[in-house]
């Protein structure tokens, strides 16, 4: 829980002298030195106590990503925001008065502000005002690497800014930069209108362009008939840790691997390659989708797709701008979706995790629940969480419980079920056979080349018989 200090009848502060206040610098302004950091956040009636608290840790993380030297946060409470100053001018005096004391560079409120309501407050303070969407735009500006994402983060940027140009406060001025200020590359943001508009639209050209050659890829690999996983959930769940520990495992003895016992696994993957994927712990450490080819101890090929973490009230401006990427969730047979068991806050997690599949229009996809970081939890705690069957309890940190994952997911590909229509030699009359057995067969033509059979047949069968095939529903 969040510890506070009284300040005043209305609001709150947290204890400046917690450890988790202390800088990292990740990016520093223009004057060599990390920016400090107040946050602020409303308590209205709608909110209760413990989703104020989890929200200002959130943004606190959110801020030390960013680079940001987190050194106080104010909690106001009110029926409502304050339509000229969200807090209210009173408080925003305090906030000031607070500012001032501190050497406080920048105000980060936890919330979303309309343009007059940040103008007003930068008026009022003296700092630069940063809300949440805008602090999330400028991790994820950091963050991008490739093109694609340079593209979506420098959209979902531009379209949030533009309505907000509506002049700045006396205290401000951006172009000095730090939080609030960065594109892509850490480059400055536009701030004339016209040339928003006009690189919105090159923007949204140069994506759609992305967009039709992302499908083209999709459709190509559609027709290799290799089911497609991709992993999802809370950003920092462990996502990357499990790709990358799937990429090992493919890379060594994988039977042996599976029956090994943890000291033995560690020695098999001490000699093995990963997927090259940035692990980290913190917050989108991922931004840009890594797809790689893994194969199960059954023979089974899989591509895994690691994605973009989820977040507490994810801005529309990135869901949008994010389209093309975010299709490798919607277009997947199945979903990992990965929680952070050691988080105490995890129940919420895969709630937001749900909320947020839903708004990408994912929430059909089927999914297996995987309880990460095991290695983490009090034997009464474990205890707890195994009685949820339907999940899988692991560490990709230990590898412990990960046969169980992999066994998880051959069990599921074995009963999904789709038509397809093969093309079998009689040369191959063994084929044939086998499809007849395991499968449901619909019809069959005999043919100069051999024998057309169309029927329902599991994932297994269509990976290892994906050469024959010519035609595939679904």
């Amino acid at each position: 829980m969040v510890e506070y200090m009284s300040r005043g009848s209305e609001s709150e502060c947290l204890d400046r002298e917690s450890d988790s206040c202390l800088p990292t610098r990740l990016h520093q302004t223009h004057e060599d030195r990390t920016e400090r950091a107040l946050l602020v956040a409303l308590a209205t009636a709608d909110r209760s106590a413990r989703e104020v608290e989890d929200s200002l840790r959130e943004l606190r993380e959110l801020a030390t990503t960013a680079g940001a030297e987190v050194v106080d946060a104010l909690i106001q409470k009110r029926e409502s925001s304050d339509p000229s100053h969200f807090i209210g001018r009173g408080k925003a005096e305090e906030l000031s008065r607070l500012g001032e004391e501190l050497q406080c560079d920048v105000a980060i409120l936890d919330h979303e502000l309309t343009p007059m309501q940040r103008r007003n407050l930068e008026d009022a303070t003296g700092m630069k005002v940063v809300d949440r969407t805008e602090l999330i735009l400028d991790i994820f500006a950091l963050r991008a690497h490739s093109y694609e994402g340079k593209l979506q983060v420098e959209l979902a940027q531009l379209e949030y800014r533009l309505p907000r140009l509506v002049g700045t406060g006396t205290a401000l001025s951006r172009l000095g930069g730090g939080i609030g200020t960065r594109g892509p590359g850490e480059t400055k943001l536009e701030t004339d209108r016209r040339a928003i508009r006009r690189r919105i639209a090159e923007l949204k050209r140069g994506l759609e362009d992305l967009r039709r050659q992302r499908k083209v890829r999709r459709g190509l690999r559609d027709k290799s008939h290799i089911p497609v996983i991709a992993l999802c959930g809370y950003t920092n769940a462990g996502k990357s840790s499990i790709l990358d520990l799937l990429v090992r495992i493919d890379s060594v003895d994988t039977d042996r691997f599976v029956n090994a016992d943890l000291h033995e696994r560690n020695e098999l993957l001490s000699q093995s390659r990963g997927a090259g994927v940035l692990i980290e712990d913190r917050l989108f450490a991922t931004l840009d989708p890594t797809v790689r080819r893994v194969t199960l101890p059954g023979g089974m090929e899989l591509l895994v797709s690691d994605t973009v973490g989820f977040i507490q009230r994810v801005p529309h401006e990135l869901i949008a701008a994010f389209r093309a990427t975010l299709e490798e969730v919607r277009e997947a047979d199945l979903l990992l979706h990965v929680v952070d068991a050691s988080d105490d806050r995890m129940d919420a997690r895969m709630e937001e995790g749900s909320r947020t599949l839903e708004e990408i229009g994912a929430s059909h996809v089927p999914a297996i629940r995987v309880l990460n970081k095991i290695d983490r939890l009090s034997p009464n705690d474990r205890q707890r969480l195994a009685r949820d069957q339907a999940a899988v309890l692991m560490s990709a940190a230990t590898t412990e419980n990960v046969e169980v994952l992999l066994s998880r997911i051959e069990a599921f590909l074995a009963q999904r079920r789709t038509i397809a229509t093969f093309l079998i030699p009689y040369r191959d009359g063994g084929i044939e056979s086998a499809i007849r057995e395991r499968g449901s067969v619909l019809s069959a033509d005999y043919m100069e080349d051999g024998v057309l059979i169309e029927a329902s047949v599991d994932y297994e069968m269509l990976n290892r018989y994906r050469d024959y095939i010519v035609a595939r529903e679904g």
